[in-house]
């Protein structure tokens, strides 16, 4: 644990005025009561089209996003570089109701693509899957069970848009990774997933998955995916999350009377992300691995099982990632130590990342949870510069 406590490290690219600003919203953000009215304010505001963004920006937003646009975020992945810290520019759209929305996210990201194609500094593209089809669409497409249904038309549109950044990562020479969204639309994304895999990931893994392994049957699939690659001779790319619907997966679950798809424990989702990792090392002469968590005891599980291994710190197919704004004592400690960190910078109109930004405070409002872990540090590295500022 003690490489990643050094708070020194942690929070040099913060200002004492920011890293006052952040003590602030995670305070704000440890109280359940203020993160539900929060939430119900901005929802309010987005359905009557009030403006948020005067309150916003300078708030929740500065302190979780990268901007409104490619070209501010640009600033942050400088500003990150410079302490050897990766970016993964992600334009946080979703839910695009109109093919002309959808055509714009397209264009977006194929920039976000471009960029990241002449950065050293950004060394993934991303998108959301969900940000390609109107909800309807998607819906109509899938039963809840994720099985294809009978709109083959709208789910050839919605495999040609992935196709089309796909094509654009693999002519870039930039790994793509398509984020996991609710059980109900999965499956179809898994198998486009591995399509793309095998068309794009004939010299190295250019097309990654996303398997949130807070579902039971993730750590199976994840075996048998790469049992596939192994013998149609294609690499694999995996991002490893925890996952980020599991209300909504439980919920509905119970609305339609399934069984949940979920594990019944945060210990049987620990062990299954641990396990998960170990398959990717294991398989490493044809995994690429991105693993995306802000859980300390996974990490330093990580760096030790690369250890034994002989894995170098900074073997090119291992990439460590948490949230911008987020487990900034993880990021920058383990960079410091030449391991392979970026962060995950959303940008995009305030507008569209109002749903992100709910999420993350979500996130943190416990404030045994995330946001008091955050607090903590935060607060050590404070009464740290203050007893420099008196000597």
């Amino acid at each position: 644990m003690q490489i990643l406590q050094n708070t020194e490290i942690a929070f040099k690219i913060k200002t004492d005025s920011e890293l006052r600003k952040a003590e602030i919203m995670f305070r704000m953000m440890s109280s359940p009561l203020a993160v539900n009215i929060m939430g119900m304010l901005a929802k309010l505001a987005l359905g009557l089209r009030i403006p948020l963004r005067w309150i916003v920006k300078p708030t929740v937003f500065s302190l979780f996003c990268g901007g409104e646009s490619l070209d501010e975020a640009k600033k942050v992945v400088e500003k990150l570089s410079e302490h050897n810290v990766l970016s993964v520019t992600d334009f946080a759209a979703e839910n695009r109701r109109s093919e002309d929305e959808i055509n714009q996210v397209i264009t977006e990201i194929v920039a976000a693509t471009d960029y990241a194609g002449t950065s050293e500094a950004v060394p993934f593209s991303v998108f959301k899957p969900t940000a390609l089809a109107p909800p309807g669409v998607l819906e109509e497409t899938c039963t809840f069970t994720g099985r294809q249904a009978t709109d083959l038309l709208a789910a050839g549109k919605f495999r040609e848009n992935i196709r089309i950044l796909c094509e654009a990562a693999h002519k870039r020479s930039v790994p793509v990774m398509i984020d996991a969204e609710e059980c109900q639309y999965q499956q179809l994304i898994d198998d486009i997933c591995e399509e793309m895999m095998e068309i794009y990931n004939k010299e190295k893994a250019v097309v990654f998955n996303t398997l949130q392994m807070y579902r039971h049957d993730r750590h199976g699939f994840l075996k048998e995916a790469v049992a596939r690659a192994r013998k149609k001779r294609y690499f694999a790319g995996y991002k490893l999350v925890r996952g980020a619907y599991m209300d909504q997966e439980r919920e509905r679950a119970k609305k339609l009377g399934y069984p949940s798809p979920i594990h019944p424990d945060k210990e049987s989702t620990d062990k299954a992300f641990d396990d998960a990792v170990t398959t990717c090392l294991e398989n490493l002469d044809m995994t690429s691995l991105f693993v995306g968590t802000h859980n300390e005891e996974s990490l330093l599980r990580l760096m030790e099982q690369m250890k034994d291994m002989g894995i170098p710190k900074d073997d090119p197919r291992i990439c460590v990632s948490q949230l911008y704004g987020m487990s900034d004592h993880i990021s920058f400690n383990m960079a410091a130590h030449q391991y392979n960190v970026a962060k995950y910078l959303p940008y995009g109109p305030i507008k569209y990342l109002i749903p992100y930004l709910i999420r993350r405070a979500e996130e943190n409002r416990s404030v045994t949870g995330q946001s008091g872990r955050e607090l903590h540090y935060i607060r050590i590295e404070r009464k740290r510069r203050k007893k420099i500022s008196k000597t």
